[in-house]
């Protein structure tokens, strides 16, 4: 069905993806794995059409024996709207804010389909159950962001499928999912792919995702295809040094538990938090809810604490309460040492995208006046230094830097006013496996090293046992 043969992408004189061939059979559903800048996602960009002008392919993309390179703008994009389906890794980004999600799936049958106004509306109830949406026509009511983050990918999914395409390419289509919702998803694009025969091309970095439903696999790195196979036998038998160091930094076993200092870092007293959700009526008020009812939590001194739950279970939300973004609550919060810092599971959107890492990192102590410009500098080198940041990073801007080193920036933030306690709020979720390892096994040796006590948060069991010496689940 889906040939790809000898295909190359360039930028200019730089070859990001490089002779690359697979094939992906009717009803087969094939993964793309590697880690960051390995060139999966663009390669999935190249078969949808959607990479920039910039780019120039070599090679053919053939779907059912049409060359897609042969065709022109127009009709790549309408033959790419009714035979290639896609669905990304955030859908927030993807989904229209402003449109109801009922308007957003019309769109595309009125595109692709000459069905009547009445038709469509079946069409779209029909696709949101096939999804296993609750009560479609309340969704279809609904805008994205009154949509939990499974229930937004799964209106991605029936966006994708609404008008029966050949292909669908999933990129990263779970990453961002808590352990239950991943498995959910999951299991839908199987019985998908079961039900429909649609071929489905899955780029992860995940490779238990991989594992779970693909039929074969390719591992890519810097551009290249260095290994692929049927799943089993590259999974028992890896043949290259890379894919073995891929399979080798899957995440799995207990951290053994350490006696902690029994003092206290933190004390939440009874806590009970409250959330408003906003309604779309005039006449009706915004509906209050409590996330927490009476919650006591300590936090012992050198103790790193896991809260593992799934999504929409409170856990951000007790994090941006304790550090004081989020104020209806009842109870009390006691801190035992100076105010906690914090690292984002965005870490894009929480460094300044207008500022150097350098001037990012001696923002904390520049407000204030609490060092002069060279201790400052000092100080920012020290770290960089800690995490593993080459000082040369200093002078880059945070979209200079791959997701891996973004995360050592944001840790290194956290710490630049020797803080006794840290909240870690999904530090690893957006990346590859291998970068995981190696930011979790960082933030280990911080910890041991300035005795810190660490709140991480994360909807990944594994992640937590790795390196959490208590776990809390909510």
């Amino acid at each position: 069905m889906l040939n790809v043969s000898h295909i190359t992408i360039k930028f200019e004189e730089d070859t990001v993806v490089d002779d690359l061939s697979f094939r992906l059979e009717k009803g087969e559903i094939v993964g793309v794995v590697g880690e960051s800048g390995s060139g999966k996602t663009l390669t999935a960009l190249s078969i949808a059409g959607l990479l920039p002008r910039e780019a120039r392919i070599i090679g053919k993309i053939e779907l059912d024996g049409v060359d897609l390179n042969d065709l022109s703008e127009r009709e790549r994009r309408m033959y790419k709207g009714k035979e290639i389906g896609m669905v990304f890794q955030e859908p927030m980004t993807s989904l229209n804010p402003v449109y109801r999600i009922e308007k957003q799936l019309d769109e595309m049958l009125r595109l692709h389909t000459d069905l009547s106004r009445d038709e469509r509306k079946d069409r779209i109830l029909k696709a949101l159950e096939e999804v296993e949406l609750p009560d479609p026509e309340a969704v279809c009511d609904k805008y994205p962001h009154q949509l939990s983050g499974g229930m937004q990918q799964r209106v991605m999914i029936a966006m994708a499928l609404i008008v029966r395409p050949k292909l669908i390419i999933a990129d990263e289509p779970t990453t961002a999912l808590d352990a239950q919702v991943q498995s959910q998803i999951l299991k839908l694009l199987q019985k998908i792919n079961r039900e429909t025969h649609t071929g489905i091309l899955l780029i992860s970095h995940d490779l238990n995702v991989v594992k779970e439903i693909c039929s074969r696999v390719i591992v890519m790195r810097d551009g290249i295809c260095v290994e692929t196979g049927e799943i089993e036998d590259v999974f028992t038998h890896p043949q290259h040094e890379y894919t073995k160091k891929l399979i080798s930094s899957i995440i799995k076993g207990k951290k053994e538990v350490k006696a902690n200092d029994s003092s206290s870092i933190l004390e939440l007293k009874n806590l009970t938090i409250y959330y408003k959700e906003k309604t779309n009526s005039l006449f009706r008020k915004n509906v209050r809810y409590e996330i927490f009812k009476d919650f006591n939590l300590r936090i012992q001194k050198g103790e790193i604490l896991g809260i593992v739950g799934k999504s929409g279970s409170g856990k951000t939300t007790l994090s941006n309460t304790i550090m004081g973004f989020h104020k209806d609550f009842r109870g009390e919060i006691v801190h035992y040492s100076s105010m906690p810092q914090m690292v984002f599971q965005d870490v894009y959107s929480s460094l300044n995208p207008a500022k150097k890492i350098g001037w990012i990192l001696e923002e904390p102590l520049r407000i204030g006046g609490r060092a002069s410009s060279a201790e400052r500098k000092t100080r920012v080198s020290e770290m960089m230094q800690k995490v593993g940041l080459d000082e040369e990073y200093a002078d880059r801007y945070p979209h200079e830097l791959s997701g891996g080193q973004r995360q050592r920036a944001s840790i290194a933030l956290a710490l630049m006013l020797k803080p006794a306690f840290i909240i870690a709020d999904e530090p690893v979720s957006a990346l590859d496996v291998t970068m995981q390892a190696q930011i979790l096994e960082l933030l280990m040796d911080l910890q041991k090293e300035f005795n810190l006590s660490i709140l991480f948060i994360s909807h990944d069991k594994n992640v937590v046992d790795k390196v959490c010496d208590r776990i809390i689940s909510i």
